[in-house]
């Protein structure tokens, strides 16, 4: 970026709208539309396909609680998540595929599949080809930047972490709001 970024004369500052003629025009999304927006942005966050969050959903939905906060801690319990929370690696799609190489373990087991539901009191370690990995490496060399949920803790010369509770929706931290998701699922 050039230095005038970064001055009052930018002209991100000074417009906040698009370039062009119709950059001015902004369009008022429908109840429809804003559900299916808050759907598509929990799913891209977490790398859902549409038949394994209408899963999730249905299943949120027939726990007993509230639907939105189980079907946030559904997500949260994907072990993809939670070795992205735990801080091995430093994005969900990183995590996604190093589960999906066979680089974690779950209480000793091999497991490499991303969706695998972890439960309260399960071990999260790396497997020996893990081990070898220099992006985890890196990523743990960052941990103590990030910030790990009470529902998990880490041990960091060990390298594994443990699943000490159920994720609790006031820890999420992500901008979602997850009932118009359920609104959107319960037409």
């Amino acid at each position: 970026k050039g230095d005038r970024c970064f001055t009052d004369k930018s002209s991100i500052e000074r417009r906040t709208y698009p370039p062009g003629q119709h950059g001015q025009g902004r369009p008022k999304f429908s109840d429809y539309g804003l559900q299916l927006r808050e759907k598509q942005k929990v799913r891209r966050i977490y790398g859902l396909l549409e038949r394994q969050f209408r899963k999730t959903v249905a299943e949120a939905s027939a726990m007993k609680g509230v639907k939105g906060e189980n079907l946030m801690a559904l997500l949260e319990r994907r072990l993809d998540n939670v070795v992205f929370r735990l801080g091995f690696v430093t994005a969900r799609t990183e995590a996604r595929q190093l589960v999906r190489h066979g680089h974690f373990a779950v209480n000793g087991r091999r497991v490499d599949i991303p969706s695998f539901r972890v439960r309260k009191g399960d071990k999260i370690a790396l497997t020996a080809r893990g081990l070898k990995a220099a992006r985890i490496e890196g990523a743990l060399g960052a941990l103590e930047a990030r910030s790990i949920p009470s529902w998990l803790s880490v041990d960091k010369a060990e390298k594994q972490g443990t699943i000490l509770g159920d994720p609790v929706r006031d820890e999420i931290t992500l901008p979602i709001q997850e009932q118009l998701i359920i609104e959107l699922y319960s037409r």
